[in-house]
């Protein structure tokens, strides 16, 4: 009979409360905990790619439960106001945008990119009303490797937006968007999971059950999050070989969910950006934007994305068969170490809302590390 292979250092798993399947955070002992079922408001999300908003034009979005309408000016700045003309309520974004103002299409009022209010076609002469006290909300913005990004707390940006310094001022190659059907925190824990890609991502093009075999690697602090050490891919990952040679990769984790691998082979990089971002309490949109260097590789675009959505699909369809279980509140584990990333992201979520509330720079709780696992 064939002997079971025992991991190292076995540590009881912890069994995690139920509570529509979101799992509780793990803060130091006598610091009180922060429910998990919430979302960061003070903090950059992924809004959607820049490619998408031309000059003249106005996109809505809901995100993080909220009504957001982006729009780009003549002048190529892109603004975002909150979707709801306070009027009669009707949204914005069913009016016009003449590449300077919003004009709501219930009475005409129009409102810069500010949010204020500029005209009441209504009103007559001798009303004497300060139609710019009438404001919209407005969010921050930020544009960034091609890519636009929003703030949707109350205060105003202490921080910028992930930053890809190798490909400031670029595009993504290619990009490709997928909607979950869950709440945030079950995409992002999916998203840093080391151990699901021989049962989820079997396939000619990643790996198999058959390839399954033990690794170890470094991981460390990083600004808003945890970073996996440069390293050499695993040898059962098939998708870097079509680089050659002998890449070297980076993964970095930042909250609220973003995830970023430099993949490095001589003189060319690429870029693999993936965002988690809430839509509300029970969609989320997985975003992957891809950057590289090599001319070549945009010849095989019409290969890579069909690929890029078949991957992105397979952890779509899990989450879909989660949910069937979830919807029993069950109680979850995590275990060490293949599921040390994931307490790390309740640690990192909470910690950041509790730094915020109690108005004190945020302590990162993660250490110099080595984990183990098998995938």
């Amino acid at each position: 009979m064939r002997a079971v292979r025992r991991p190292h250092t076995l540590h009881a798993p912890l069994i995690l409360g139920a509570g529509s399947g979101k799992v509780p955070a793990f803060p130091p002992a006598g610091v009180r905990p922060v429910s998990a079922d919430f979302l960061l408001k003070d903090i950059w999300y992924f809004a959607l790619p820049s490619a998408r908003l031309a000059r003249g034009a106005m996109q809505a979005k809901t995100l993080l439960g909220e009504p957001v309408l982006f729009g780009r000016g003549d002048d190529g700045a892109v603004f975002a106001l909150r979707d709801i003309c306070p009027h009669r309520g009707i949204p914005l974004s069913c009016g016009r945008f003449d590449g300077k103002e919003v004009e709501c299409c219930y009475h005409g009022w129009r409102f810069n990119a500010e949010g204020t209010c500029t005209e009441i076609p209504s009103l007559v002469p001798g009303q004497a009303f300060d139609v710019s006290r009438i404001r919209v909300r407005r969010y921050p913005v930020r544009e960034a490797s091609g890519n636009i990004w929003i703030w949707m707390g109350e205060s105003e940006p202490d921080q910028e937006p992930p930053a890809i310094p190798e490909m400031e001022g670029k595009a993504p190659n290619l990009t490709l968007a997928m909607e979950f059907p869950c709440f945030l925190d079950h995409a992002v824990v999916g998203l840093m999971d080391p151990a699901h890609g021989p049962f989820v991502h079997q396939s000619w093009f990643w790996r198999s059950r058959k390839s399954i075999h033990e690794k170890a690697k470094a991981f460390g602090p990083a600004p808003f999050g945890f970073a996996m050490k440069r390293h050499t891919p695993s040898r059962n990952s098939g998708a870097y070989k079509i680089l050659g040679g002998a890449p070297e990769t980076e993964i970095s984790f930042r909250l609220p969910g973003i995830r970023i691998e430099h993949i490095r082979n001589g003189r060319h990089t690429v870029v693999n950006l993936t965002t988690v971002t809430p839509l509300d309490a029970t969609r989320t949109e997985v975003t992957n934007s891809l950057y590289w260097t090599m001319g070549w590789a945009d010849l095989l675009k019409p290969l890579f994305r069909p690929i890029a959505r078949r991957f992105l699909g397979q952890d779509r369809d899990v989450v879909v068969q989660q949910q069937q279980g979830l919807k029993h509140n069950p109680p979850l584990m995590l275990i060490k170490d293949a599921d040390t990333m994931a307490r790390w992201y309740y640690q990192l979520k909470n910690e950041m809302q509790r730094s915020r509330d109690e108005g004190r720079p945020f302590e990162n709780p993660v250490k110099d590390t080595v984990l183990r696992w098998r995938s």
